[in-house]
């Protein structure tokens, strides 16, 4: 299946300012802390965190781009006519049998920044936010940007799954001043791609006590084979109640080309999003995403097909060199989230570990909102050969550890 795209080609970022090589210490550490002391020189560090991949993106997106570069002018863009709609509304239709208005599809310059937007457009100053925990950190930023509060519903494991305790998400959403509840579906960290019955039973919530839902969806489309993406939408057709946020960042490989897609289907909350967004967008990402929604099924097919593969692989890795790590391996994403504190004390930073010891540069469970102590969220979406040397260096280092303190 992966016979015409080359999944285990090695491609150097250098001198190309990808936040993967050259931006990870702002990004992960704070401005005051330590200085970062590398066991391993900078080139020969492996890059397993920010989740965007080392493979080239979509050929159909580069197909597109080298179209519309022939046309000579590249000036002011928004998203005028029919083609982007129908590109888009018929990839969700042939994906997951779900349509929505024209009307309602707004485009932003990214998920995180629609993120930001949504919480100023939804909630007054005083109102509060919940999500589930672990969650991805931009959740939280996005909330204590605009100064308000966020409530968290942590996930419990049962059977090494992870679910959603309703009767904990009841409580918090029934606080009067929630007026959002941030749903991450799929689950980003954990990979959870939650069933109907558990979307419908935190919708019927957020309903019943006059909660808008934002459902980031922006990996739904990275699914295991045999596994099937919900659009929370499409369980409400006609619920003015949800905002579903997609994007073909993480399924083509475009998060540089800043845009995504925001639909929002009810016409008060679209005015006020109007009212604090620019409609603009840059020529080259609107063919991108164009392109890659039109024709770009065949390789997302090749690509998943190596992402389990990589995933199997990673299970079969940590049970040989590190048996005392969990690990399962998710619904969906190209994430995996692997708890290992059996071999670490509580409140062990991770990230700096195993970038300062191992070469490997990770996202320790302390870059998340609440919930991830001792548990390390790696990219598997490189070549093979990249994820299986990381995981090799961090069970040597885990190992190492595990000797000193014995």
């Amino acid at each position: 299946m992966t016979d015409h795209y080359n999944f285990d080609a090695i491609i150097d970022r250098s001198q190309t300012n990808a936040l993967a090589k050259d931006g990870y210490v702002g990004y992960l550490f704070p401005p005051d802390a330590p200085a970062i002391q590398l066991s391993h020189p900078e080139e020969d560090l492996i890059s397993l965190w920010v989740a965007d991949m080392a493979f080239a993106s979509a050929p159909a997106a580069h197909d597109a781009i080298q179209a519309r570069l022939r046309h000579p002018i590249l000036g002011y863009t928004a998203l005028f006519g029919d083609d982007y709609y129908n590109a888009f509304s018929g990839w969700t239709r042939k994906q997951y049998d779900w349509s929505f208005d024209q009307a309602a599809l707004q485009l932003s310059l990214g998920v995180i920044p629609a993120l930001f937007d949504l919480v100023d457009v939804i909630c007054a100053p005083d109102e509060k936010i919940v999500t589930l925990t672990p969650a991805y950190g931009y959740f939280k930023h996005a909330v204590d940007y605009n100064q308000r509060v966020l409530l968290k519903s942590p996930l419990v494991q049962r059977d090494g799954v992870f679910t959603v305790d309703l009767d904990d998400l009841r409580a918090k959403v029934s606080d009067p001043a929630v007026k959002l509840f941030f749903l991450c579906h799929p689950h980003n960290p954990t990979g959870r791609l939650w069933t109907e019955t558990e979307l419908r039973g935190m919708a019927e919530i957020c309903f019943e006590n006059d909660v808008i839902i934002v459902s980031d969806e922006i990996h739904c489309d990275l699914v295991r084979t045999g596994k099937q993406h919900i659009p929370l939408a499409s369980l409400y057709p006609d619920s003015l109640q949800i905002v579903t946020c997609m994007a073909p960042s993480k399924t083509f490989n475009l998060a540089g080309l800043m845009i995504a897609n925001i639909i929002i289907s009810c016409p008060e909350m679209r005015a006020k999003w109007k009212d604090r967004t620019e409609p603009f967008v840059n020529p080259i990402s609107l063919a991108a995403a164009q392109g890659v929604y039109t024709n770009g099924a065949q390789w997302l097919d090749a690509l998943k097909h190596y992402l389990d593969q990589n995933l199997t692989a990673l299970k079969v890795a940590l049970a040989e060199q590190l048996p005392k790590s969990k690990f399962d391996i998710p619904d969906a994403t190209y994430l995996a989230w692997i708890d290992l504190s059996a071999y670490f004390p509580i409140n062990t930073n991770l990230t700096r570990l195993f970038l300062e010891q191992a070469g490997v540069i990770v996202e320790g469970g302390e870059m998340f909102v609440a919930d991830g102590d001792g548990w390390i969220r790696i990219n598997v979406a490189c070549p093979r050969s990249v994820l299986l040397a990381g995981v090799e260096r961090i069970a040597a280092v885990v190992l190492q550890q595990q000797a000193l303190s014995g």
